[in-house]
């Protein structure tokens, strides 16, 4: 099957996918974000420890990781529609069977696990079709489609909160698997591209031995990774590096907005206020998204030191967040922690596009992923640990702002890394040239 055309149109009915891929990602990362307004409420529900009721999220994080090379798997052999209309079945499904709340364990495998599986089978393949829809302007749809979860967040708060204290947080829980189901609308949106170049791709590795000229047109033409994984990415130094500062920012990305509204609860902040708290971090972390966006391509700063400033400014307002004593401060150190946090999403996968190429990118986004997973699984019930153990959710901040502390000691290495290798082959090259000069220079004089 030959795609009617194997280039990006970068246009067209590409904003129409971007459009929908914000969407998904306001229906699916934004509500994993607001989840800490039911911290409380479920942990006073089922009278558990922070540590027992932090392990939903931890699964649901997880299982969002893990599922992503699945969700990459099923795109190359169906198509990115059919993943996202099933990952908003299963999204609807987690929410409104964890509405029976019938014990903590029922709430792991509903809210956590099936509600982990539609956020995965949802956003990976959203991610993908925007990334295949453009090329020049990746960057800016990316950060189009990414800034949903930020803008779905921002009303979320307080209309959760709302919820809640209308029907209970397990009515809310069924009303929001209700509006879920819009994943599925958003993904019937979601035309494959030119017949689906996906399916050239799969086309290509079905032809028979002998039809060697035709695989290998095929295989240069088609912008897909056919494999899901390559396993030699882990011989890669680079890719290792940054591996590790993804598990070690995974550990800690998640904890805040899970810590924050008990945290604020811990100082008497009345409850309305409190929503407000994850309006003011959804609308900084928009503007840092854009921002940082747009200066990215200015290409003024190397991406990779970039993520390494955004990842040292997070971890500092992590550092001064605990230090707030009423609303008013808390609301300032939580905004300049969204902001950091917005400008740190928005560049960094391009990073790691930087670090493997574009050829490998497919590929190593969903083994990265997969690694980064055990960071966001550890992490938040790591951090309620430490808070049982200290009696104070301050401590789940500082441990928050520590892990990331440590992961820009992995950036650094991974740069130095780079740089030692741009080095070397500019070195190597030199004396290539010196030598191929000297005989053109001889055979000129002959001349």
């Amino acid at each position: 099957m030959q795609a009617k055309d194997s280039n990006p149109p970068d246009g067209g009915y590409g904003w129409v996918v971007v459009v929908s891929a914000f969407m998904v990602m306001g229906l699916t990362v934004a509500v994993l974000k607001t989840f800490g307004l039911f911290f409380v409420e479920i942990q006073q529900h089922f009278d558990g420890l922070a540590s027992t009721t932090s392990w939903i999220t931890s699964v649901t994080i997880a299982i969002f990781h893990l599922g992503a090379p699945i969700a990459s798997s099923l795109c190359v052999r169906y198509t990115h529609r059919a993943v996202v209309i099933t990952g908003g079945l299963l999204a609807f499904s987690g929410m409104a069977l964890g509405s029976f709340g019938f014990n903590m364990v029922w709430m792991y495998v509903t809210t956590g696990l099936l509600q982990g599986l539609g956020i995965s089978f949802s956003w990976t393949p959203a991610i993908s079709i925007v990334s295949h829809y453009f090329s020049k302007k990746r960057a800016l749809a990316n950060a189009i489609a990414s800034a949903g979860e930020c803008a779905f967040a921002f009303t979320f708060g307080p209309f959760f909160q709302w919820l809640i204290s209308q029907y209970g947080w397990k009515g809310t829980l069924l009303i929001i698997g209700g509006i879920q189901l819009n994943i599925c609308i958003s993904g019937a949106l979601m035309r494959p591209l030119a017949s689906s170049c996906l399916l050239e791709a799969h086309h290509s590795e079905t032809q028979p031995p002998g039809n060697n000229a035709f695989r290998t047109e095929k295989e240069d033409k088609s912008p897909i990774i056919h494999k899901t994984f390559n396993w030699r990415l882990l011989k890669q130094p680079e890719f290792v590096l940054y591996a590790i500062f993804g598990i070690l920012a995974a550990m800690s990305f998640f904890v805040p907005p899970l810590f924050l509204v008990p945290f604020s609860y811990s100082l008497g902040i009345d409850e309305s206020w409190t929503a407000s708290l994850l309006s003011i971090l959804a609308m900084v972390d928009f503007a840092g998204r854009l921002l940082c966006g747009w200066y990215a391509n200015l290409h003024v700063t190397k991406t990779i030191h970039l993520l390494v400033m955004t990842i040292t400014l997070i971890s500092t307002s992590l550092m001064l967040l605990p230090l707030a004593n009423n609303y008013v401060s808390l609301a300032i150190f939580t905004g300049f922690y969204g902001f950091f946090f917005g400008t740190t999403v928005a560049i960094h996968i391009t990073v790691l596009a930087d670090v493997v190429g574009m050829p490998e990118f497919d590929s190593a986004l969903g083994l990265f992923m997969l690694i980064r997973s055990s960071g966001g699984f550890v992490g938040p019930p790591l951090a309620g640990l430490i808070v049982d153990m200290a009696g104070d959710y301050r401590a789940g901040f500082y441990m928050a702002g520590a892990t990331l502390i440590l992961s820009t000691g992995f950036l650094l290495s991974l740069d130095q890394l780079q740089q030692r290798k741009k080095r070397g082959s500019q070195t190597s090259t030199k004396p290539e040239k010196s030598t191929l000069s000297y005989p053109s220079l001889h055979l000129l004089k002959h001349k």
